[in-house]
C-alpha cells in the first residue's frame, strides 16, 4: 500500500515584503549612524556647530552633580566599561550558543562588540583628542584619549545587536510589532543613560558621545543587514501559491495522501479448478 510522501514543513523565515522592509531598516540605521558621526566630527575639527555646546554643557553638569546622581552614575559607567562589556558580550554568546546549539547569532555579537573595540581604538588613535580637565573626573585619573566614547559606543552596540537577534530569535510568526518598538526603545533610554554617565563624571564631551550614538547605529545597521542577507540567501523549501493567497510568501498546501493501491482479485487454486471444470463441461 502506497502513500505519497508528506511535504516538510517550510521553515519559519521571512515573507519577501518583510525582508525588503528589514533591508529599508539596516540602510535606514547605517545611513543615519554614519551621517550622524561625520557631521559631530567635522564640528569637533572646525570647532563650530553642535561642537560649541561642548563646554556649557560640561560646565552646567558639574555645577549640578548631587551624592544620588554620583552613585547612581557610577554603577551605570562601571557595569558599561568596555571590559565589562565585553565580558557580559562573550559570556551571554557562549551560553546562547550552548543553550540554542547555533553559532551565527552568537558570533554576529561578538563580531560587533570586537568590531566596536577596534573601530573605537582607530577613531581614537586619528582624531586624537584630549578629555575634559581632570580635575573634573570623579573616578580616578584616565589618559585616554576622548573623541568618540567607547562607554557609550560599546553600550550602544551591545544592546541594539541584542535586542534585534533576540527579536529575530522569536521568530517572525511570533514577534509583535509593539514588543519590538518597545525593545528597540528600552535599548535606546539605556544607550542614553550610559551617555550622560559620562558626561556627567566629567570623562567626556557632548561630541564625543553624539558620535558614539551615531557609530552604534551604523554599527547595528551593518549587523541587520549580514543577518538578513544570510535569511535571503537561504534556499527557500517551497515557491510562494502563484493565485488563490494574498498572503505574500506563503506556501502551497501540503498534498493530499494518493489513495492506496488496491489489490487485484485473485482467485485461490481449488476455486480455480471447480471453475475450469466448470467451462469444461460446458
Amino acid at each position: 500500500m502506497l502513500f505519497a510522501q508528506r511535504a516538510p514543513h517550510p521553515p519559519d523565515r521571512l515573507p519577501l515584503p518583510s525582508q525588503r522592509r528589514l533591508f529599508f531598516v539596516a540602510a535606514g540605521l547605517l545611513i543615519a549612524g554614519e551621517t550622524i558621526f561625520w557631521i559631530v566630527l567635522a564640528a569637533v575639527q572646525s570647532k563650530s556647530g553642535v561642537a560649541a555646546l561642548d563646554v556649557p554643557v560640561h560646565d552646567g553638569l558639574m555645577a549640578s552633580r548631587n551624592p544620588v546622581a554620583t552613585a547612581l552614575l557610577t554603577a551605570v559607567t562601571t557595569v558599561t566599561s568596555p571590559l565589562w562589556m565585553t565580558v557580559i558580550g562573550c559570556a551571554l554568546a557562549l551560553a546562547w550558543a550552548a543553550w540554542k546549539r547555533e553559532v551565527w547569532r552568537p558570533g554576529l555579537l561578538i563580531g560587533a562588540m570586537a568590531a566596536t573595540f577596534a573601530v573605537s581604538t582607530l577613531i581614537k588613535d586619528d582624531v586624537g583628542r584630549g578629555r575634559p580637565a581632570a580635575s573634573d573626573f570623579l573616578l580616578g585619573p584616565d589618559d585616554a584619549l576622548s573623541f568618540p566614547s567607547g562607554h557609550t559606543f560599546g553600550a550602544g552596540v551591545f544592546l541594539g545587536v541584542l535586542c534585534y537577534l533576540l527579536m529575530a530569535a522569536r521568530g517572525t510568526r511570533t514577534s509583535k510589532q509593539s514588543t519590538t518598538v518597545l525593545g528597540f526603545a528600552a535599548a535606546a533610554a539605556a544607550t542614553l543613560l550610559v551617555a550622560f554617565s559620562r558626561l556627567y563624571l566629567g570623562y567626556h564631551w557632548l561630541t564625543d558621545v553624539l558620535a558614539s550614538m551615531g557609530l552604534a547605529l551604523a554599527v547595528t545597521g551593518v549587523v541587520i543587514l549580514a543577518d538578513g542577507l544570510r535569511a535571503a540567501m537561504a534556499p527557500r523549501w517551497a515557491e510562494p501559491i502563484p493565485s488563490g493567497s494574498d498572503l505574500p510568501g506563503s506556501y502551497p498546501p501540503e498534498p493530499y495522501p494518493l489513495e492506496p493501491d488496491l489489490p487485484e482479485p485473485y482467485l485461490s487454486e481449488p476455486d480455480a479448478h471447480r471453475l475450469g471444470d466448470h467451462h469444461r463441461r460446458g
